[in-house]
């Protein structure tokens, strides 16, 4: 079945595009993010062409009103701003219209990616359609954005006998996060639906980047699929923008152990109150503050992360910066460079012949490696996500 739904409200017509040149190195821009306050600072490139691919019509089961409410007005706003963010961060257009309603689109028979359900009234829409599990991976400063009530929808969930509501958050436009999480999230669906059964619907905000890459890395892992050939089945079925990158990584991941590797960052100026760091594994948007060893007189960063090439720069007194004691880029075409480190795993090269193997361009699985996959997330703890 292949059907992009969008159940409330007025008629519109739905725009996807997808990305033509891909995003070069980062450049910093301040844009708002769906969250409440806050505007945080992204590695993002703006200089790549688009074209539009694909217009999808909504359906609507009502009449769209004469008359415009100021909260009508808001939604559309803020669906114009988190479509901006989504088009900067993701690195190509999407567009996300919340005044709509939900919409989604059956990838298989067996499973739907989506946008987020916004009233209680959603669940019932869903339950006529089969769906035994609603899989939610929306932070609560996804929700507070366009102001849905998570806990109305989950109360009324949990009072029908025939659906299940879970939540498995992942942080917005962060393809490092979603390497991170990936995991834990895929472990807490997969024991969802050998439970449930039936229909299930993973959905995030817009249905365009976290979902379908849950749906991913569902079908990868545990359905048997190749990774290109179930992205060319999501894509056939709804026009999206999954990252595959943190789908490989997260599977090599696993695959090797989780193993990481000790990495010790610093700025040796003490002139300066406050070091930070963003990108690296945290994502662009977030920061991690250095400490400060009073004997170097240095700033220092120790932490663990998993094998592959990161990106960062530094933000001294809020000043973005690179060090040049560290690796850095080639500037990109306006000239922007960030620094860089190469985490390897050089102690085994079993673990990196496979982690090339799996990170490579047409990746697949072996019966054994799905095995173990699917074995690890049998046995991985229950967790609040």
């Amino acid at each position: 079945m292949n059907c992009l739904q969008n159940l409330p409200r007025s008629s519109s017509v739905l725009q996807f595009h997808t990305l033509v040149s891909p995003p070069s190195t980062a450049r910093h821009h301040n844009i708002f993010l769906p969250s409440s306050s806050s505007s945080l600072s992204l590695g993002i490139n703006t200089n790549s062409i688009y074209t539009p691919t694909m217009l999808l019509k909504a359906t609507s089961g009502s009449i769209p009103s004469a008359e415009t409410s100021s909260s009508d007005v808001e939604e559309e706003v803020k669906s114009e701003i988190y479509s901006n963010n989504m088009t900067e961060a993701m690195g190509a257009v999407l567009t996300y219209r919340h005044e709509l309603g939900m919409n989604y689109n059956f990838i298989r028979p067996d499973l739907i990616v989506g946008s987020c359900l916004q009233t209680p009234e959603d669940v019932d829409k869903l339950r006529k359609i089969g769906v035994k599990t609603i899989f939610c991976l929306q932070q609560n400063s996804d929700l507070e954005y366009f102001g849905v009530d998570i806990d109305a929808i989950r109360e009324y969930a949990n009072s029908c006998n025939d659906i299940q509501h879970l939540r498995a958050e992942i942080r917005d436009f962060d393809s490092f996060d979603l390497r991170k999480r990936l995991p834990a999230v895929i472990s807490k669906l997969y024991k969802a639906i050998n439970s449930n059964g039936g229909v299930t619907y993973i959905h995030c905000t817009a249905g365009l980047g976290r979902a379908p890459a849950v749906a991913l890395a569902y079908m990868f892992w545990v359905q048997g699929y190749k990774l290109n050939e179930a992205n060319t089945l999501l894509l056939s079925k709804r026009s999206c923008f999954p990252k595959l990158d943190a789908i490989k990584s997260a599977t090599a991941d696993i695959l090797t152990g989780l193993s990481k590797k000790p990495v010790t960052l610093s700025w040796g100026h003490r002139n300066c109150s406050t070091v930070e760091i963003s990108g690296l594994d945290i994502g662009w948007g977030q920061r991690v503050p250095l400490n400060f060893d009073d004997k170097q007189g240095s700033w220092f960063l120790k932490k663990e992360m998993f094998e592959g090439r990161y990106e960062y720069k530094y933000i001294v007194d809020g000043e973005w910066t690179c060090n040049n004691d560290e690796l850095v880029t080639s500037p990109n075409k306006d000239g922007h460079v960030n620094n860089f480190i190469e985490v390897l795993d050089d102690a085994d090269s079993g673990r990196a012949s496979l982690r090339e193997r799996v990170t490579g361009d047409d990746p697949d699985l072996t019966k054994d490696e799905r095995n173990r996959i699917i074995e690890f997330l049998e046995a991985l703890p229950n967790e609040d996500l």
